[in-house]
């Protein structure tokens, strides 16, 4: 059996060796052709597509920890143009495709989550303008869930940061952000409506609106998501035959709304409530024959943020309020059930700029999360209670850049008794530019995460007596930003490396329990490359981004236990994107092709789903229209008709496409 897995590991880094050389291949076949047939003399039109990448040391985050006190992590903006293309899909899409961040989906329109560098689900942390947004029960976020429309910024924050974003954040964090509000001067028209709509295969419809309007004091806007499909896609049984996918709907909505008063100059108070609904039928999987299993998510989110900025300072305080609820319906077993968790946070911070150098921030964040169980009438809650601080320091004509952070935290479990768990974690990361066009950077946090309130009281399969996950986490890695003539090369390298104590996982058949496995190791390499070549009104760009990643259990509780020196289940040790394209003028084109590796479905590595590629093609083109502009966009997945499952016994669709239009009517 070893000598199997030596083989089939020999042969997976041949097949991914052999599309590295097809890609490099075609990628200066590309180079060659565009000399030929693009003349260098051609003239910069203004009309030419924007594009806007964010990447390294330059953050376009809203968000005062990460961009200002974490130097040396790794953070990934997605770009402007790459949110317009995916403005009709959701996050779960956008991100497979785009980056090196493994998302375990159980279907076309089913639930996904986020494994960043080998890290579970509920590692992962999901935030929105600086607040949590996972479920408080779950301790996780549905991002097939969270429409792109509704997200003015998206950042990815690679590796562990628990003093600044909170015990939980082991594996990485995905930021969504707001546009700052815009008020009206004495020359600007700051009235802004758009309309979306869209529709494609397995009768998927989907539409919205982004609307503001703003005066001198005053801001409001209102933005709209909704979507239906039937995802009725044929697919191949255990048997052998195709079949049409049965009892798998889906509908949903969701709208923000936002209200924000200029009190004076950078002394802003701002109000947001966003509610969202989705209806799923979950579909049957491929061992079932029949499914009338019903589930619906409802959240709403309401934030209260307040912002002040003087010469050498910022004031801010936040206050959000969270309810989500979770139905389950199967007939087939007479099973209903009905969970509401709620979540309050608040944070209030300080930032004082030193001279020159130096800036010191100080910050109190309070989540308080409980959830009512509907078989006893009992409360469970969970609250943390925290002081931090960050330091960062600037020399070198700011070449260099370093940042200490230490975070004091109060764990208080409240169910059929009181736990306390005090934690104290400290962090530290730093930058340096050599060159120009040469940064280093490194990052050493200590982790931590407390069980969640679904994983300690779950009825049936709770576990009272799980240890709160603990470690340390380091990564390094370093930039290269260069250009000569028309071209201009991106490289970001990556090394990382994970030790998590008593690592918390699901084990079980007809009723699933969490227990803590001891010891899991995770380390890994990641990479971003982009070449880009621009003259005149022309555009191309070819890039690579790969991950390999090991996430093996070290040490475990159970006696003979087969999982150590074993991958943890659903995590793929080789996961890569490719984007090649070009843009002129108005018109972009794209294409995507992604490689997932082998991901065991066991501990012990004796059961495993094969690897597997996905194609697609994006098109955008931009016109005006007596002074509206108008976009459209289109989508072709899974080009080549790759029969594939992201998750066991979950299909996922063949060959299907998207096609939307937005227009600016204001």
């Amino acid at each position: 059996m070893r000598h199997w897995k030596i083989i089939c590991s020999n042969d997976l880094f041949s097949t991914f060796n052999t599309m590295f050389r097809f890609y490099f291949a075609l990628w200066i076949l590309l180079i060659a052709l565009q000399f030929c047939i693009v003349n260098d003399t051609l003239a910069q039109s203004s009309d030419t597509l924007k594009e806007v990448k964010v990447h390294g040391r330059h953050r376009a985050s809203n968000d005062i920890r990460v961009n200002e006190f974490s130097p040396g992590q790794k953070v990934v903006t997605i770009d402007s143009a790459t949110l317009q293309q995916y403005q009709l899909q959701n996050l779960a899409n956008l991100l497979s495709q785009q980056e090196p961040v493994f998302v375990k989906s159980y279907g076309l329109n089913g639930l996904a989550t986020l494994n960043f560098r080998g890290s579970s689900a509920a590692q992962s942390q999901v935030m929105w303008n600086g607040i949590p947004i996972q479920n408080a029960a779950l301790g996780i976020a549905d991002v097939a869930s969270l429409p792109v429309m509704l997200m003015s910024k998206v950042n990815i924050v690679y590796g562990g940061s628990s003093a600044l974003l909170g015990s939980g954040n082991v594996g990485g964090a995905l930021l969504l952000e707001d546009d700052a509000p815009v008020f009206r001067s004495r020359d600007s028209d700051n009235t802004h409506l758009s309309l979306s709509l869209g529709g494609g295969s397995f009768s998927q419809y989907m539409g919205g609106f982004k609307a503001s309007t703003s005066g001198s004091k005053w801001y409001f806007s209102m933005d709209g998501f909704g979507q239906f499909g039937a995802d009725n896609f044929r697919y191949t049984t255990l048997q052998g035959p195709r079949i049409l996918m049965q009892h798998d709907t889906m509908h949903g909505t969701s709208g923000i709304l936002r209200a924000a008063y200029k009190i004076a100059d950078k002394n802003i108070i701002s109000l947001s409530a966003w509610y969202q609904q989705n209806n799923r039928d979950v579909p049957p999987a491929l061992f079932e024959t029949y499914s009338d299993k019903i589930e619906t998510d409802r959240s709403l989110r309401f934030l209260l943020d307040w912002n002040k900025q003087t010469a050498n300072s910022t004031w801010y305080a936040k206050s959000s309020f969270i309810r989500d609820e979770e139905t389950y319906s199967y007939e087939a077993v007479q099973l209903h059930t009905d969970d509401i968790a709620y979540q309050y946070y608040q944070e209030a911070g300080w930032r004082k700029q030193f001279g020159q150098y130096g800036q010191l921030l100080l910050f109190i964040p309070v989540q308080i999360a409980w959830l009512n169980l509907p078989d006893s009438n009992k409360t469970m809650q969970q609250d943390k209670i925290a002081l931090a601080a960050a330091y960062d320091y600037k020399h070198f004509n700011n070449r260099l850049d370093m940042a200490l952070n230490v975070r004091e935290e109060e764990i208080i479990g409240q169910g059929d008794s009181i736990s306390r768990q005090n934690v104290f974690l400290p962090g530290a990361d730093a930058s340096y530019i050599i060159f120009n066009w040469l940064t280093v950077r490194a990052n050493a946090q200590r982790t931590y995460r407390a069980p969640t309130l679904n994983e300690l009281y779950f009825n049936p399969g709770g576990n009272a007596g799980l240890k709160p996950e603990q470690g340390w986490s380091e990564d390094a890695g370093y930039t290269v930003k260069a250009g000569s003539g028309n071209f201009t090369l991106y490289h970001d390298l990556s090394v990382f490396n994970r030790d998590i104590h008593n690592w918390i996982l699901w084990l079980g058949g007809a009723i699933w329990t969490p227990h803590n496995i001891a010891e899991v190791h995770s380390r890994g390499v990641e990479s971003s490359n982009n070449l880009t070549y621009a003259t005149g009104k022309w555009k191309i760009h070819f890039g690579i981004n790969t991950a390999y990643v090991l996430a093996t259990t070290v040490s475990s509780y159970i006696y003979n236990d087969g999982s150590v020196g074993k991958q943890i289940p659903y995590t793929p040790r080789y996961n890569g994107q490719l984007n090649m394209g070009f843009s002129y003028r108005r018109f972009s084109f794209n294409y995507n092709h992604t490689y997932t590796g082998y991901r065991f479905t066991t501990t012990d590595e004796s059961s495993y789903l094969l690897p597997y590629q996905t194609g697609s093609v994006q098109l955008m083109y931009s016109q005006p229209v007596h002074d509206r502009q108008w976009q459209f966009t289109g989508q072709c997945n899974n080009i080549w008709n790759e029969q594939y499952q992201v998750v066991a016994s979950r299909p996922m669709p063949g060959i299907n496409w998207l096609a939307g239009i937005r227009v600016d009517l204001l």
